[in-house]
């Protein structure tokens, strides 16, 4: 996954955010972080993977990866707001056996200890989480990177047509 494309690519659909909502100037990172966690929240109901109480099964996979993605993109857009892009190293390629349930509280903690203390060591730690949740998913940095290339280009059309 080539992360620094990723943010180049974000930073457009910012911009683009930022010029037709008159955003110039505006301290955005609360609300970022308050969209990841619903993002991740509807990512959680897709899977079901706590839903002991339902026999429903979970989401399609493309459902899934398409909720995982709008996560990415919020955290790449705090990244951006934050400064931190620069700091984000990639190549790690662990294999997760953490389950489910305990990735998304894993994930829902780092967002908060990162909303108390915006540095660059939480948000690494907050983005090393999504990757773990990616991976904990079952999906490859490929599918990951071209979901987000197409759930982007949906996000300019969004931004063009009055979403």
């Amino acid at each position: 996954m080539n992360v620094e494309a990723l943010f180049e690519i974000q930073k457009e659909l910012d911009e683009k955010i930022t010029q037709k909502h008159g955003l110039r100037g505006m301290d955005l990172i609360s609300k970022k972080i308050l969209a990841l966690q619903v993002e991740l929240g509807e990512l959680a109901n897709e899977t079901r993977c706590f839903k002991f109480w339902s026999v429903k099964p979970a989401s399609a996979r493309d459902v899934i990866l398409e909720e995982y993605v709008d996560a990415l993109h919020f955290v790449l857009s705090i990244g951006l707001e934050g400064g931190f892009k620069d700091n984000v190293l990639l190549g790690r390629d662990e294999t997760t056996h953490e389950d489910l349930t305990d990735a998304f509280l894993r994930m829902f903690d780092r967002i908060a200890t990162f909303a108390q203390k915006l540095d660059v060591a939480t948000y690494i730690d907050m983005f090393d989480a999504l990757l773990d949740l990616g991976r904990a998913l079952g999906f490859s940095w490929a599918e990951i990177e071209q979901a987000y290339l197409q759930k982007n280009e949906v996000n300019h059309q969004r931004q063009e047509h009055g979403y």
